[in-house]
């Protein structure tokens, strides 16, 4: 594995998507970037899934990761949900593969068993791991934002298969 890695997780959603570049330098994981895109459920999906891929395409031209790290879809009980987060986990997918960047893809439970070691953990469980393995203020970040840098983090600590601090 390289010792420096820069890797951009992603928690998709049709309306919100969460970002999160997280680097590990020597070693040590820090967070580089984070935020959300919001776009109205009003707008029409084609319009919704253009300004997700344009966003991740930002994302990528703006921190120039190794990687990208997706969270893959969880089951519902409302199918039309389910397919709006698969058509912007497409163009997620998409943008990453314009950009000539691997991607790597992790279920939810994989996700909150790596960074809480419970894959039955809540958001809030979530977002204070998170805040706590990147010495990051507790309570300042967005669920789909601590989500977002949580698959970065899962994806560090799958590809080192060694405990980063």
């Amino acid at each position: 594995m390289a010792e420096n890695v820069i890797v951009l997780g992603i928690d998709p959603g049709s309306v919100v998507t969460g970002f999160g570049v997280v680097a590990l330098e020597n070693g040590r994981m820090r967070a580089v970037s984070s935020g959300i895109t919001r776009v109205s459920s009003e707008r029409p999906l084609s319009e919704r899934l253009q300004h997700i891929h344009s966003e991740v395409i930002r994302q990528i031209e703006a921190h120039h990761p190794d990687m990208v790290a997706v969270e893959d879809l969880f089951y519902a009980k409302n199918v039309k949900s389910v397919l709006k987060l698969g058509h912007a986990r497409g163009v997620i997918l998409l943008a990453a593969a314009q950009s000539g960047l691997p991607v790597h893809e992790y279920a939810p439970r994989a996700v909150k068993q790596s960074v809480v070691g419970s894959g039955a953990a809540s958001k809030d469980q979530v977002a204070s791991m998170v805040s706590r393995l990147l010495g990051l203020e507790q309570g300042t970040l967005e669920a789909d934002e601590a989500d977002a840098l949580a698959v970065a983090v899962c994806h560090i600590h799958r590809m080192s298969g060694a405990p980063v601090r």
